[in-house]
């Protein structure tokens, strides 16, 4: 667009075809040439220089249409300055910074389209079943964000349009007492984004139960061609902007952003590849239960289609001097007997961005800010902890209640570690006499799951009690959906003086790391992921290592008995 001036062609033909269905933007028929543009340009800056800076758009909307500007400049005079001499500036002395800045004010995103294929996606009583939990959280979290800030933009714009987002997931009839088997669902604290649900087809009906994230891949293509047709009648045209949620969402946005023509994003979360070691060398002996040949298939059609990657760290996309990053472990691998990569993806490519998720701070909050605790929950919360009773909700005792609380929360799987952690604290009497050990993990009852490895894990989780008689020192409580709760309980962990820790064998981000530290608690987390990027070891929080749970349980039972010394 540099190399003269008639090279800027193409940013006057799109500034003269934007438009909003069928709503004229930026420059209307009056403008037909780049020198008839400037010398308008010129015009109006002398004429909107006069004007208050805080004047609305509406007085001079008229002034600026006989000049050949429509709307999307901004909503005060100001602000519509402030873009014409970025574009001035483009056409006087263009350069790509300016121009990123101009294109980055046009108003271009109305409709958003974001897929979470796989889970159970609500907001009410689904956060713990199987491959939902933190995919759900952040999504829920990113809409209203993502709503606030198209608001926002459009009001700044001085346009005045409705924007949509739909969060497109699959519908699943048998849904266990949520709402995941409603088509449409408001997004609660959003106005005009909502849950859009279109079910797994077969040529046998649709299926009606939930199954396993390793399981969908033979369903997502008709999903793709259904969910087009149910998008396309949701928005009245094609949405603007697609982004994919994890290894299938991804698959589907890819095979959506093609058919439609319209900018991708990729958010992967977590990548399989590097959670389970050799999964690529031995991929057959995997096969019939994760089917990684899908998934991994999946992840290179849709990191090289897209048009730009979120990843949480820098160590996702490129590893640390000992560990390889998720994306870089695509660069090169074998699927022995079906194919062999030799170039899966540039992760020195622009289109990688590093943007961390955050805590919400209305509800993770720190435990000394005394008038915003949630003391009515404090109740249920001892209940839960220290009640006599065993139920489907929880199981063990806390005997000693002027111990500090060791606590843990994620997902019963088997890369996040759970019943590793309670074997750690079993075998290291030190760590057992210095804290109680409590852990919000799945479900208790074997009967009630459906999904493969968590049925192994609660069979472990149970062996383990039993083996290391944890009665007394132990409580595990089955998987918490009240997000207000799981806010406080945090701090009431805090308030008994003790820590959080995460113990899996990888971890893409780590939201609970960030959620327990937002609350003041001392945070030990794995040395295997974004954790490591999250805390600075020794000053903000501690790093232990999976693979050395011995050492692991040392390094927590020496900050206990520092603490019990020096409670300062």
């Amino acid at each position: 667009m540099f190399h003269n001036r008639d090279s800027l062609e193409p940013l006057l033909d799109f500034l003269r075809a934007h438009n909003y269905k069928g709503t004229a933007m930026m420059l209307n028929d009056r403008i037909q040439s780049l020198s008839r543009l400037q010398s308008a340009l010129a015009k109006a800056e002398d004429y909107l220089s006069k004007l208050p800076p805080d004047s609305p758009y509406a007085e001079f909307e008229y002034a600026l249409q006989g000049m050949g500007f429509e709307r999307g400049w901004g909503d005060t005079a100001q602000r519509v300055l402030q873009m014409m001499h970025l574009l001035l500036d483009i056409l006087q002395a263009p350069d790509p910074s300016t121009l990123e800045m101009f294109l980055g004010r046009i108003p271009m995103l109305f409709n958003v389209v974001i897929l979470s294929v796989h889970g159970y996606f609500g907001q009410a009583n689904i956060l713990g079943l199987p491959d939902t939990g933190g995919q759900v959280v952040y999504v829920l979290d990113q809409v209203r964000s993502l709503e606030n800030e198209m608001l926002l933009r459009i009001k700044q714009r001085g346009l005045d349009v409705t924007p949509r987002i739909l969060i497109v997931t699959r519908l699943i009839p048998d849904a266990k007492g949520t709402s995941c088997n409603q088509r449409l669902e408001r997004v609660s604290g959003t106005e005009y984004t909502h849950i859009l649900r279109v079910p797994f087809r077969t040529e046998k009906g649709i299926l009606r139960k939930w199954i396993s994230r390793f399981d969908v891949w033979p369903y997502l293509e008709t999903f793709a061609e259904d969910a087009a047709s149910e998008i396309g009648a949701e928005l009245q045209g094609v949405p603007d902007f697609i982004i994919g949620n994890y290894s299938d969402g991804n698959l589907v946005s890819s095979l959506l952003a093609h058919k439609l023509g319209v900018t991708q994003c990729t958010i992967a979360h977590a990548l399989e590849k590097t959670k389970y070691p050799d999964s690529d060398i031995y991929w057959k002996k995997y096969e019939d239960k994760y089917h990684f040949s899908c998934q991994f298939t999946a992840d290179l059609l849709a990191m090289n289609h897209s048009d730009f990657i979120i990843t949480s760290t820098y160590q996702e996309i490129a590893g640390t001097r000992n560990t390889v990053g998720q994306y870089e472990s695509y660069i090169a691998f074998t699927l022995p007997g079906l194919y062999r990569v030799v170039r899966g993806i540039d992760v020195f490519d622009p289109k990688f961005n590093i943007v961390s998720p955050g805590a919400d701070m209305c509800i993770y909050f720190s435990y000394a800010e005394k008038e915003k605790r949630l003391t009515a929950l404090h109740g249920s919360i001892e209940k839960m902890l220290y009640g006599p009773e065993q139920n489907d909700e929880h199981i063990g005792t806390l005997s000693d209640r002027s111990k500090p609380i060791l606590y843990s929360m994620a997902r019963l799987d088997r890369v996040k570690n759970i019943t590793g952690l309670v074997e750690c604290y079993g075998k290291c009497s030190k760590l057992r006499e210095l804290v109680n050990l409590v852990v919000v993990s799945g479900y208790i009852d074997v009967e009630k799951s459906s999904d493969r490895e968590e049925i192994a894990e609660i069979e472990k989780m149970h062996d383990l009690m039993k083996k290391y008689n944890l009665d007394g020192q132990f409580q595990w409580i089955s998987s918490q959906t009240n997000r207000a709760r799981n806010g406080e309980l945090y701090r009431y962990i805090a308030d008994t003086r003790g820590a959080f820790v995460q113990p899996a064998f990888y971890k893409a981000f780590g939201l609970t790391v960030v959620e327990a530290m937002t609350c003041g608690l001392p945070t030990f987390a794995t040395c295997h992921g974004g954790p490591r990027e999250i805390i600075e070891d020794g000053v903000s929080g501690f790093h232990i290592d999976p693979y050395h749970p011995d050492k692991s349980a040392a390094r927590m039972a020496n900050f206990f008995q520092r603490c019990k010394e020096d409670p300062s």
